[in-house]
């Protein structure tokens, strides 16, 4: 099966979203699909999409109107995305157990690859936000397990200026991780313990306040998304949709989890989602 696909009308299935009405219906379509593991969509002020097959060693671009194209071979088991205000796109390196930043004109810089002279166990997920503060989660999987220099897993903070800090250390694995739109709170999922915990950030990016926001996810949690309201689009066993106090309000059953989710498209309501060798694109139906 070709890799590189167009968008397919005829392969869009719809989705009815529950517990609440305001959501509406929305309509999913393929984006790419023949991928091994996809991860880490994310959307560039620019206008293009920058999604990672992780076990391939490549990160693909989308731009609406183009099929999906390699953007970048060689990618050390490339996971979570992310683009900063000045539209540059941060990168976890699996493989490589470190975070990349890619300027616009491709140059690729690596900003965080050790903790206390310890490698990284994994990086997997990362946000960045609008102040230029940048936040990754650091668990291993599977056979990362088998390399480890620390003993716990952690998430950490990349200030602006100044070494990377530690937010937080764990003996279960973190894995999403999402920063609300005004820049105040921090968000990420853990695993193992299937919850959703919240910190506050203060002027200069400093986490306080842990505490467990949503207690109970159903299955692992992986990816987190925002929408324009706050409400927090959770990867679990399909997606479940939290206010940003921690209560559902919706839920979309899907046939196959997904590992992460991010909003998008010039009106910023599309959702991406990244589902094993699959690539989704999701938008509201006309009402």
């Amino acid at each position: 099966m070709n890799r590189f696909v167009r968008l397919s009308l005829t392969a869009a299935i719809l989705a009815c979203l529950a517990l609440s009405q305001e959501f509406g219906v929305m309509r999913f379509e393929t984006l790419s699909k023949g991928h091994r593991f996809t991860e880490g969509p994310a959307w560039s002020k620019d206008g293009y999409l920058i999604f990672s097959d992780t076990p391939g060693d490549q990160l693909f671009k989308w731009i609406p109107g183009s099929p999906v194209s390699l953007y970048r071979s060689d990618a050390h088991g490339p996971a979570g995305n992310a683009f900063d205000a000045q539209g540059r796109l941060y990168t976890c390196e699996t493989r490589t157990r470190r975070i990349t930043r890619t300027d616009k004109n491709g140059k690729i810089e690596i900003l965080a690859d050790k903790w206390e002279g310890h490698r990284f166990n994994a990086p997997t997920g990362i946000a960045a936000a609008k102040n230029g503060h940048v936040y990754f989660t650091d668990p291993a999987f599977g056979e990362q397990t088998d390399h480890r220099e620390l003993d716990f897993y952690g998430v950490y903070h990349i200030p602006p200026k100044g070494p990377v800090t530690l937010v937080a250390k764990s003996a279960t694995r973190p894995r999403g991780i999402a920063v609300s739109a005004n820049g105040r709170t921090l968000y990420v999922t853990n695993a193992d313990e299937h919850n959703l915990r919240a910190w506050d950030l203060d002027r200069n990016g400093e986490a306080s306040n842990e505490r467990v926001l949503i207690p109970k996810l159903a299955g692992a949690p992986s990816g987190i998304a925002i929408d324009e309201d706050g409400n927090l689009w959770v990867a679990t066993q399909g997606l479940q949709v939290f206010n940003s106090a921690g209560k559902l309000v919706h839920a979309i059953e899907m046939r196959e989890p997904y590992s992460a989710a991010s909003f998008g498209d010039a009106d910023g309501k599309t959702l991406f989602l990244t589902s094993r060798a699959t690539v989704f694109r999701a938008r509201p139906e006309a009402q």
